[in-house]
């Protein structure tokens, strides 16, 4: 494996990673303090037990993310020394501000995990909030560096200098709303999923239903209302692709004609030395509608990209293929089970509704991953779109491919630790958390 295989292969895995930690700390919290909000306002013992269950996972899932970022910035520097020496004096103020809203969610959530039966309930619950709040935040500005990546904006760049540096501009530049808005909806979609299928499935054995009922409740609330609202962020992304980053959708669509009335494709297998894509169900002219607004507006093809510039089609298309259709079936579970809600109570009560919950548990993480795979293969060769290529930015010191082995045997230790963590929460939730016992005060 060479060096600069190693690097990507290290970082990709090392993203992917955090990632999954990084959506559930932005959205658990919110979760926890739903809960403890009707804890507060109905003192039903059910709603202290599911908070005090998710609060240990937070903090579970906290101390995982803090130690996948920390190697994330590190790796940074390690793996991508060119990119840091030009684009940290730019984009470094999101990160830098995601510190302090990283402290702010460490201090919120000591207090709030050692401050039952000692602090007023309302600013217990308040810190509570506060750990959603900052978590939430933490991952926007993150996403606006990552955002920076894909439309660099904050600076002028002048006979291979980096000038009149605007750190204001450069966090706001053009991709960051629609990509912080369909991140952040992705990760209640992910973790709203996951959450509640893993409560369905404790509810189809038979365990603690009245604990993971009420879980599953808010959980599911959440996720479906998320799926919905996705294909509207997903909508405004692909409009702001389409006019930034022309060379990303058309790996997206496997769209290598530029034309006019261009059809959306839905499946297929890309061919690119023919480029054709084979088994493929096309709708003519929406592709064009989606990204134009008019179904005869022309859309750009590989064709129009030079070939060194070009991305990787088949991977980026897989990908978004993947990310569409999970995120797809998860809309239409959403909408059945708001069909239960409404019209057929019956539903709620039956085993089939919990098992394809059962079945959505990992497809919004999968979505999340698939999701990030369009976003950062769909950006190369550039690690700055139209400024750095990747293989310019790449360490010089040998034997990165030892570190990839190193950090993946550590990524995948790690993991294995917090899913035994996690099993053991959920198993013995009904020891820990007994309904019966007397509520406290807070």
């Amino acid at each position: 494996m060479d060096d600069f295989l190693a690097a990507r292969l290290q970082m990709a895995f090392s993203l992917g990673f955090h990632i999954v930690f990084a959506c559930i700390g932005m959205v658990m919290p919110f979760f926890m303090s739903l809960a403890h909000f009707y804890w507060l306002k109905t003192r039903k013992t059910v709603y202290r037990d599911v908070t005090k269950a998710w609060s240990a996972g937070v903090a579970i899932f906290f101390a995982t993310g803090a130690v996948s970022g920390t190697v994330l910035s590190f790796e940074l520097g390690l793996l991508w020394p060119k990119f840091m020496e030009h684009a940290g004096p730019i984009f470094g103020m999101p990160f830098s501000l995601e510190g302090t809203a990283f402290f702010i969610e460490a201090i919120a959530l000591g207090f709030y995990l050692y401050g039952w039966n000692k602090l007023n309930p309302w600013f217990h619950w308040a810190t509570g909030v506060v750990v959603g709040i900052s978590g939430l935040l933490s991952g926007i500005l993150v996403v606006a560096a990552n955002a920076w990546m894909n439309s660099p904006a904050g600076f002028d760049y002048i006979d291979g200098q980096y000038l009149n540096i605007d750190p204001i501009k450069a966090m706001f530049n053009d991709a960051w709303f629609s990509q912080a808005l369909h991140m952040t909806v992705a990760a209640f979609v992910s973790t709203g999923f996951a959450v509640a299928g893993v409560h369905a499935l404790m509810i189809l054995k038979g365990k603690n239903v009245a604990f993971h009922h009420t879980a599953f409740k808010i959980a599911a609330i959440f996720a479906t209302v998320a799926a919905c609202l996705q294909p509207l962020s997903g909508d405004i992304s692909a409009k702001d692709v389409a006019k930034r980053q022309p060379a990303k959708l058309a790996a997206m669509e496997a769209h290598f004609h530029t034309e006019r009335n261009a059809p959306l494709i839905i499946g297929g297998i890309p061919d690119t030395a023919k480029k054709t894509v084979d088994y493929a169900i096309r709708i003519p002219g929406l592709l064009s509608f989606m990204t134009t607004g008019d179904f005869n507006g022309e859309v750009k093809g590989l064709d129009s990209i030079p070939k060194e510039d070009q991305p990787p089609v088949a991977v980026t298309h897989y990908a978004f293929q993947v990310m569409v259709g999970l995120g797809m079936a998860m809309v239409g579970l959403a909408l059945l089970y708001f069909l239960a809600l409404w019209k057929k109570k019956d539903w709620l009560k039956t085993n089939w509704l919990l098992k394809l919950f059962v079945l959505a548990t990992p497809m919004g993480f999968i979505a999340l991953e698939a999701g990030w795979t369009v976003t950062e293969v769909g950006r190369q060769p550039w690690i700055i779109h139209g400024v750095m290529r990747t293989a310019d930015a790449v360490t010089p010191m040998p034997g990165i491919a030892y570190s990839f082995y190193l950090f993946t045997g550590v990524y995948i230790s790690l993991a294995i630790i917090v899913t035994l963590l996690l099993f053991r929460q959920i198993t013995m939730v009904g020891k820990i958390y007994d309904s019966s016992t007397k509520a406290p005060k807070s």
